[in-house]
């Protein structure tokens, strides 16, 4: 593996070659090429073209190899791998201060001391690798950590024991070549789906989910055995409730929820008693006031009483319905979110998109291969041992040790020691070596006159079992891996138990329903309209979800949300005759308004003035943009009846003219098809219109007769 994965010999930057410093500055620039519709190859493209490209690639690789993706193989990123590796070679059992443990760090990572230090702290608060000392912030609360120097680390058991194996690490030099760090920590554990990780890099990003320790060695055991890979979700250190129906073995989202919970003797009270992945009290309690200000909680009181467990106490109105105001929570607050899921990794030092059974099944066999390195390793170790205790035994035992005495120079000394092992060649694999004589010459004579055969046997059938043992192992690693997992299962499983309950799913919340009654338009004497309209008549409620429109009796429409105050400037006429508009004398503007559904149809009748036409038609309001306004007639033109809704018939009185035989007709609005809202109407009769309605009036007289009216396009 390089040492770097922007290596320019990996090949990624071959066209720097072509480059040269000292001559591309003289040169002439080349006319300029023709615009193409592709971008023009990069030996195309001029030396300093050449050069942009090969930096941003440069730039690119290490953001995503060095910075920002962790590897499948330990499941860390580069500051997480070398913090933990700088611990590791200080590690005494004690407490270190976080500020020296990042200096220690800095010999390795090429980067500032803030951003190791918020790395240290992160690990802390996920309570697998590091144990702090001192105040690391909280979680919770979103309250940062202390100054490095006034707070205090150590490597955890688990951490200790699962990551770190010196006689199986590859180690390359440091970025500044003093130090050697190891390429990738031989991780018995699957921290990259313990920890959960996020890095954004050059085009791409990563959102790993943490998940629950026991549940993922559980899988892993499975895997190993050949069975399939159980079904896993993710489990947060923050708790809560969770709704996994749209997690695809990483792929997807997870919708969390906070606790609120009711207790006895607390009337109008709702307890908070956990917060979702990713969300503080402080930010929750923010949102909860939001909304309490924008009329969507019945709230009178918010108190935050966390410390080592969330504890937010709300006090609602008299008379509210808890039940609703829960709903309301999870509708309109933080107490509900969604956290997306995409595991991209780096395999083999190149970035991937995995789920979680293949990253499982990646760490299955790099576990195996941990253990086939380790034992392979442990055996050699055991043959060297049982070399170095047969020429102690034959040194001693045979007294080889005596025909040294006398002999007064060194090559005498070896050569008489060779002649005395001469014998006893079948019990040694080579000839004595140097070393292994300087090591014979080394044995105290104490430890030669209280030599015990017996012991030595015993010593010698230990590692002969031992021997045997490893040998069996290698030959059946994935049993012995499934024997592993299981102790450590059993050794940490009252340690971390699930905290993220798991639910069949979460109940849909109408996020209208709760509020279709939250806001109620009134219409002030001064011609406003709004919710924040104290006294005047009280026109309709709605949600603050909703939207609303404004139509008045010249055509003019518009669409917005529920004003706070809105002035109009009319008189309000829902249903009703707006024939006052055309009264010469003391004309009377009306308006109307509703809540906007671009579905709904309406029935519209108007009189155009150029041309002494009465029109008709149907409409839905379609499309909309907001505070913009709209003509639903054309200008000049004046509304003589709107209504929501086609009704059944509509009765006209003309006005009296002299030898005028119709007098009063009646239209079918369902002859009209339904059109958009700019469509022009339908020709109803070129009449002077005197009254008009969706119904009988009392000024209809049944015995001057009816007709049928038509409508013409």
């Amino acid at each position: 593996m390089p040492e770097h994965p922007t290596d320019p010999q990996d090949g990624l930057f071959a066209d720097l070659e072509d480059f040269d410093e000292t001559t591309a500055a003289p040169q002439p620039e080349p006319p300029p090429a023709p615009v193409a519709s592709e971008a023009p190859e990069i030996r195309a493209r001029g030396p300093f073209g050449r050069l942009m490209d090969a930096n941003f690639l440069q730039f690119a690789a290490y953001s995503i190899c060095d910075r920002a993706l962790p590897t499948v193989e330990d499941g860390l990123k580069p500051v997480q791998r070398r913090i933990l590796h700088a611990m590791w070679e200080k590690d005494d059992g004690r407490f270190s201060k976080v500020a020296g443990v990042v200096g220690n760090t800095m010999h390795y990572h090429p980067h500032g001391d803030a951003a190791i230090k918020d790395a240290i702290v992160t690990l802390a608060n996920k309570r697998y690798l590091i144990q702090g000392q001192g105040n690391f912030g909280n979680i919770l609360t979103g309250d940062e950590a202390a100054a490095g120097r006034y707070i205090e680390c150590r490597l955890t058991k688990l951490a200790r024991e699962q990551l770190f194996s010196p006689k199986v690490t590859d180690y390359v030099p440091s970025y500044d070549g003093r130090n050697k760090e190891p390429v990738l920590l031989p991780a018995k554990i699957p921290l990259c789906l313990m920890l959960g990780i996020d890095g954004i890099a050059v085009g791409l990003s990563t959102s790993v989910l943490p998940h629950n320790f026991i549940e993922l060695l559980e899988a892993e055991v499975a895997i190993l055995q050949g069975k399939p890979c159980p079904t896993l979700v993710p489990d947060f250190i923050t708790g809560g409730e969770m709704d996994a129906s749209d997690y695809d073995e990483g792929r997807g989202s997870v919708r969390v929820r906070a606790r609120i919970e009711e207790r006895k003797g607390e009337k109008n009270k709702l307890f908070v008693t956990s917060v979702p992945y990713g969300v503080t009290t402080d930010r929750l309690a923010e949102s909860i006031e939001k909304a309490i200000k924008t009329k969507r909680l019945p709230i009178r009181h918010i108190d935050d009483f966390t410390a080592e467990s969330v504890e937010i106490e709300l006090s609602l109105s008299p008379g509210t319905d808890a039940e609703k105001v829960r709903k309301a929570l999870y509708a309109f607050t933080d107490c509900e979110r969604r956290v997306p899921s995409r595991i991209v990794v780096l395999y083999q030092n190149r970035p991937c998109e995995m789920t979680v059974p293949e990253v499982l099944g990646h760490h299955a066999e790099l576990l195996k291969d941990i253990f086939r390195r380790e034992f392979e390793v442990r055996l050699r170790e055991i043959d060297a041992l049982i070399l170095r205790k047969t020429l102690e035994a034959l040194f001693i035992e045979k007294r080889i040790y005596k025909r040294i005495e006398g002999v007064k120079t060194a090559e005498a000394v070896a050569a008489e020691i060779r002649k005395g092992f001469e014998p006893y060649a079948a019990l040694l694999e080579h000839p004595l070596t140097d070393e292994e004589i300087e090591q014979l010459l080394k044995i105290p004579i104490r430890r030669i006159s209280l030599y015990d055969i017996n012991r030595h046997n015993d010593e010698l059938n230990a590692l002969r079992a031992e021997y045997a043992q490893i040998t069996d192992d290698l030959a059946h690693l994935a049993r012995y891996a499934v024997k592993y997992l299981k102790a450590l299962i059993k050794e940490y499983a009252p340690q971390y138990p699930r905290l993220t309950k798991v639910t069949d799913g979460f109940q849909e919340i109408d996020e209208r329903a709760l509020t279709a009654t939250e806001l109620t338009i009134r219409l002030s004497e001064d011609g406003y309209i709004g919710h924040d309209v104290r006294q005047g008549q009280s026109l309709f409620p709605c949600s603050s979800l909703d939207k609303l429109y404004v139509l008045w009796s010249d055509g003019r429409y518009r669409f917005m949300p529920p004003p706070d105050k809105l002035l109009v400037d009319a008189a309000y006429a829902p249903g009703q005759s707006w024939l006052d508009a055309l009264r010469p004398r003391a004309p009377v503007r009306y308006f109307d308004a509703g809540v906007y559904n671009r579905d709904d149809v309406f029935t519209c009748v108007y009189y155009e003035p150029v041309y002494g036409f009465t029109y008709f038609k149907r409409f839905t309001w379609g499309g909309m943009i907001m505070n913009k306004d709209y003509a639903l007639i054309p200008e000049g033109a004046t509304i003589l009846l709107f209504c929501k809704g086609t009704p059944e018939a509509i009765y006209v009185k003309y006005k009296y003219l002299k030898g005028q035989r119709i007098t009063q007709q009646v239209f079918d609005p369902s002859e009209a098809r339904v059109a958009s809202a700019s469509s022009k109407g339908l020709q109803m009769t070129p009449k002077q219109i005197e009254r008009i309605a969706t119904h009988k009036a009392p000024w209809w007289v049944e015995a001057e007769g009816a007709t049928k009216g038509a409508l013409f396009p």
